[in-house]
């Protein structure tokens, strides 16, 4: 008799290692990114130098100013309230639970970091820590819990609107002189390993939606061409002009591919 042999069995272990992966990757960066901003002159000097290569008229500082101020606790509030109505309406109370936990945990993250564990050695700067950005955070986690919660029909909007909103918001920090372009990076950090982690918790297939990995690029790009418009500019003229495109370019790439992976790491239903 001809011995059969079994079909096999489809593995559920592929999306759990993609998440897994993600959150270890977010995690180590992050921490290399700290120590070498905060415990090395080297980082610091390089730190330092591209917060002050983008620079902005008394206008545009104005206009960037109150960009900034529509991020905060209220906003943190609205952002988890359609996350829930959301949820919700799907009948997903465990998305609903993973959509807040990304926004509490993320932000409770990034203050517990700046204001208590992590030290800037004496070196190149002489200030405050200021790692990680707690307006960045705000935003992204902000996109992370809203691709949890809604449904596959608006998660590309979520990450052409997120990434923009991003790289917008982390942008305007660093051209404010509030933060260095690394406290936007490690924010993004921060909250990517907390969607990961949530999705790892819920589990179910992840949504390959590719086009996001095109629409979070656009979103990013246009968030640069916006700041230009309104008058972001190199601040040591033409002579400038590469680094600041580097630090701009730096910034949107981060928030690019922080919202691109999070939409790769949130289940699919």
């Amino acid at each position: 008799m001809q011995e059969v042999t079994p079909s096999p069995v489809p593995t559920r272990s592929g999306p759990a290692i993609v998440r897994a992966v993600v959150l270890t990757l977010s995690l180590l960066v992050l921490g290399w990114l700290a120590w070498f901003v905060l415990r090395t002159a080297e980082g610091q000097r390089l730190d330092e130098s591209s917060m002050v290569s983008v620079v902005a008229g008394r206008e545009t500082q104005l206009t960037v100013l109150s960009l900034l101020g529509y991020v905060s606790i209220s906003a943190i509030v609205v952002v988890a309230l359609v996350c829930v109505g959301l949820a919700l309406a799907r009948g997903q109370v465990a998305l609903a639970v993973a959509a807040l936990a990304v926004l509490a945990g993320a932000n409770i993250t990034t203050q517990v970091l700046k204001h208590g564990l992590l030290e800037r050695i004496d070196g190149v700067v002489v200030a405050p820590n200021s790692f990680p950005s707690g307006h960045t955070t705000v935003v992204v986690a902000g996109v992370g819990a809203l691709l949890i919660a809604a449904p596959r029909v608006l998660r590309p909007l979520v990450v052409l609107g997120g990434s923009f909103a991003v790289t917008l918001t982390g942008a305007s920090t660093v051209v404010a002189g509030w933060h260095r372009p690394s406290d936007v990076v490690g924010s993004v950090l921060i909250a990517l390993a907390w969607t990961a982690a949530a999705a790892l918790v819920l589990g179910g297939p992840t949504d390959r939606a590719r086009a996001a990995w095109i629409s979070a690029p656009l979103g990013a790009v246009a968030a640069g061409v916006a700041l230009v418009v309104i008058g972001v500019r190199p601040s040591y003229g033409w002579s400038g002009f590469g680094e600041a495109a580097i630090v701009l370019g730096g910034v949107a790439l981060s928030a690019a591919l922080g919202v691109a992976l999070m939409q790769r790491t949130v289940p699919a239903h």
